[in-house]
């Protein structure tokens, strides 16, 4: 069956281009979040910090959040694959808040101090400078392509930054003044930034188009307007 293609987006070439530049930006934000999650989890292993391991683990479910939409725009109709890549996005972050969450309370109540992680300090310093480059460039891509799951990745990626702050605070504060207990209430700022996330990207709040399948939905928030191009 033919693709039908989306009423006012952009023109054939221009969606063609689009969809390319999804895919390198999805292979990019693959590549870095492997390494990422290796560096973390290992370091977050042997300092027993909660926060790293619970970063490293949000870098692994990027990776499948980013392979969704790499599956998604790998037939001719991505379309059709939208809601279900959407899910899978919002499942990983689920995921990801169960387990961070389970473990910063047991870290809690059980007074378990973690050790310093120099390569943690590190890794969420560079990850301050990368991840927003990364994100900001498929949000632009996914608007103008009217496309809700590349929204909802570059969303993910944008998470990244956010909990690269989070972990960089937890683990400083740690290191400079031994309080433990920062690292596990870091853990606990990523978990409950991924329930809202996960939410987000369930409802398919990252953003909507209509389609010739969907004349009547509308764009959430501005976030795509038909004919208009990106919204920045």
């Amino acid at each position: 069956m033919t693709a039908l293609p989306i009423l006012g987006g952009p023109p054939a070439r221009r969606r063609a281009v689009l969809m390319r530049r999804v895919r390198w930006l999805v292979a990019a934000t693959i590549t870095y979040n492997v390494v990422e999650a290796v560096v973390a989890i290992t370091a977050g292993t042997v300092a027993s910090s909660t926060a790293l391991v619970g970063f490293g683990l949000d870098s692994v479910i990027e990776v499948s959040s980013a392979a969704a939409v790499a599956w998604q725009f790998s037939g001719p109709d991505h379309e059709r694959r939208e809601r279900t890549a959407l899910r899978i996005i919002a499942v990983s972050f689920f995921a990801l808040a169960a387990y961070v969450s389970v473990e910063s309370v047991r870290a809690l109540l059980g007074g378990e101090h973690a050790g310093h992680a120099p390569a943690g300090l590190v890794l969420a310093a560079v990850s301050l400078v990368v991840m927003p480059v990364l994100s900001a460039a498929q949000r632009r891509a996914g608007r103008e392509l009217g496309s809700a799951s590349a929204v909802a990745d570059s969303k993910q990626t944008l998470l990244c930054t956010y909990l690269s702050a989070v972990l960089l605070a937890g683990l400083a504060v740690n290191w400079m003044f031994g309080w433990w207990w920062a690292d596990p209430l870091a853990a606990l700022v990523i978990a409950a930034v991924a329930v809202r996330e996960g939410r987000s990207a369930w409802r398919g709040d990252a953003c909507c188009a209509p389609t010739a399948r969907q004349p009547g939905a509308g764009c959430a928030g501005g976030c795509c307007t038909p004919g208009a191009g990106p919204t920045r």
